[in-house]
């Protein structure tokens, strides 16, 4: 793979792990009005799912007038399970997870999925541990635990669950981006991204009108704006991008990089939601930054040639 195209991808998940960092905190500012995790679930996926349906017909039109042959029953079907588990499960496990626990400590424990993803790799996928790689999680992860740590000492006893909430959500998704890149590779990485993400959000509609008996529109303008930026910022656009940058960089790359959005998910949560920053917070950030910047260093010095 030429070096452009690995710094395409780079830019690419890079943009989409900062727009991911919003989610957390448009939630947060929606519980403040409604607390209600099931709710704004549905809303985010109502606002999207017009998008993705959209996006894959486009595609589909666009396959065919190259003559592309349709994507098999089966790799459609492992799109769509594969969406269900990175974003349906992904999704109920971390919007109740962040009724306990704060955006920041959220943003970090689902972010230890790159550990999840590198060790579970290696025992199902075939994928092989490098020293750089095990080193950049190190480093990287040292830095969230302290922060983890800071936040965890001052919360109450709902943080625990809260934070097992969210520790299954980073599972979820880190099984989902093992099993994406195969059938990016098949499909290609935007109608990939519109059917999962698309069976994905009818199964989070269905679950509301299942469990409440329809979608509740009584709410504020206010959260209406907030569930579409959560809908369509940081959910849309990311999609995209980052399943676009790991077609070029890869899952564990991509896993690595997106570390990124616990730091702009921080600074958003101490300007907008008022939670602390201390000390702890700004050690982490440090190692944090270090433990990418040195993952992204290794695999910019890889020879054009080399596999990533």
């Amino acid at each position: 793979m030429d070096r452009r195209s690995l710094i395409i991808g780079y830019l690419l998940v890079a943009a989409g792990a900062a727009l991911f960092s919003s989610k957390a905190i448009f939630i947060k500012l929606a519980y403040m009005e409604r607390l209600d995790f099931l709710l704004i679930l549905a809303w985010r996926m109502a606002f999207a799912l017009p998008v993705f349906a959209a996006v894959g017909i486009y595609a589909l039109v666009q396959r065919r007038r190259a003559r592309v042959p349709l994507p098999r029953a089966g790799t459609l079907l492992g799109a769509i399970v594969t969406g269900l588990i990175g974003y349906y499960l992904a999704m109920v496990l971390d919007f109740s997870g962040l009724l306990y626990v704060t955006a920041q400590l959220e943003r970090l424990a689902l972010f230890t999925y790159p550990i999840f993803l590198i060790f579970l790799g290696a025992m199902f996928f075939g994928m092989r541990l490098t020293r750089s790689g095990l080193i950049a999680a190190f480093v990287s992860y040292l830095g969230l635990a302290l922060v983890f740590v800071s936040d965890f000492s001052s919360g109450g006893s709902n943080v625990m669950l809260g934070t097992i909430l969210v520790l299954g959500s980073a599972v979820s998704f880190a099984t989902y981006l093992l099993l994406a890149k195969r059938y990016i590779g098949e499909m290609g990485s935007t109608l990939f991204t519109s059917i999962a993400l698309s069976a994905a959000a009818f199964t989070a509609l269905a679950h509301v009108f299942i469990a409440r008996g329809g979608l509740d529109t009584s709410m504020s303008a206010n959260y209406f704006m907030l569930a579409a930026a959560t809908g369509i910022l940081a959910t849309v656009l990311p999609s995209f991008f980052v399943n676009a940058g790991m077609a070029r960089i890869g899952a564990a790359s991509t896993a690595m990089i997106s570390n990124v959005s616990p730091l702009l998910t921080i600074y958003f949560a101490v300007t907008l939601l008022g939670e602390e920053f201390t000390l702890a917070h700004g050690i982490g950030t440090a190692l944090v930054v270090g433990g990418v910047g040195y993952h992204t260093w290794r695999e910019l010095k890889k020879p054009p040639t080399e596999e990533v």
